[in-house]
């Protein structure tokens, strides 16, 4: 396993967008980041670049929404010579609009179906092709149901890597927001996976808020994944790099990582992006820190409008007590 994978951040809809993850990047240079999920749909008939990203965002994942294998493969092979370091198949999104599309976490009652779909990304990449799923779905949820999924992926498609998002999905009754919350999580179930097939490699997704949460799960796990944690208090990630990569670098300041920020702002607004875009990503830097409900406010109402550029920030920044070394 390359070592990224002990500590990620998940991939968000709506939310790991380019610009996250390059903010993302800045706080810790070795957590693998993934992007928000895209559809083989919109690479293959949409209009934009779905595949675009920034050179300093390795190592970075492209996590695909699709239950096609031949386009999954199409996907994956464009991915790959993109230059993304790992190709990840969405087994565990529970939104309707994903139902409906069949992928995403009603894929977990198809597991042949979702081997054949590893199996032909796999064919036609060299990275790792992964799977994030869920620990079941509706009544569909006992370990026997968890360890047959896992066995036949891993068997059948030779997929090493699954993260587990330590939670069921109910596909119908709960929202997306609820079955993030509603259903118990199930830490437990996650490290016995890895207990009976101790060959893969296993990380868990849901609920971890601290990094001291994660060091305990990585005494039973190969990997972590963070989420909303990760993007509402992204200073969580400064000390990634020291504590649970052991490198012997210094943890950067908040006001060093917004200055950070400046060029690579400057750059996208040249190209034509909107400050509030990105600046939006960067509102929870100074959680629970004096000054940061101003730094909020002032981003909040002057990012959107027409021409605002990074005297925004430098402004909002100033309304961090000068005195504060942080």
């Amino acid at each position: 396993m390359y070592h990224a994978s002990r500590l990620s951040v998940a991939p968000m809809l709506d939310w790991t967008d380019r610009h996250c993850r390059y903010f993302h990047r800045l706080l810790s240079s070795q957590t693998l980041l993934y992007t928000e999920m895209v559809t083989t749909g919109a690479i293959i008939h949409g209009k934009g670049d779905f595949l675009a990203y920034n050179e300093e965002e390795h190592p970075v994942a492209l996590q695909l929404g699709g239950s096609n294998p031949a386009d999954l493969a199409t996907c994956a092979k464009l991915a790959s010579e993109r230059g993304y370091d790992e190709i990840n198949l969405n087994v565990g999104c529970p939104s309707d609009r994903v139902q409906n599309g069949r992928f995403g976490a009603c894929l977990m009652a198809e597991p042949e179906l979702v081997a054949e779909c590893v199996a032909a990304m796999k064919e036609v990449v060299d990275i790792p092709v992964t799977v994030k799923t869920r620990i079941g779905i509706d009544d569909q949820d006992s370990y026997e149901f968890l360890t047959r999924f896992v066995s036949l992926v891993s068997e059948k498609a030779g997929c090493e890597q699954f993260t587990i998002h330590a939670r069921k999905a109910w596909l119908s009754g709960l929202s997306p927001k609820e079955n993030r919350e509603i259903p118990p999580l199930d830490y437990p179930r996650a490290y016995q996976i890895k207990k009976d097939f101790p060959h893969l490699q296993i990380a868990v997704n849901g609920g971890v808020k601290t990094l001291e949460e994660s060091l305990e799960h990585l005494k039973h796990l190969d990997g972590v994944m963070i989420g909303r944690e990760a993007y509402q208090n992204p200073y969580i990630l400064a000390q990634v790099d020291q504590l649970i990569f052991g490198l012997d670098t210094p943890v950067k300041k908040r006001k060093q990582i917004v200055e950070e920020m400046y060029p690579y702002i400057e750059r996208q607004l040249a190209n034509g992006s909107y400050l509030g875009h990105i600046s939006r990503h960067m509102i929870g830097l100074f959680q629970a820190m004096p000054g940061a409900r101003q730094w909020r406010r002032y981003i909040s109402e002057n990012a959107h409008k027409k021409g605002a550029g990074i005297e925004v920030l430098e402004t909002a920044l100033a309304k961090i007590p000068a005195e504060l070394d942080v």
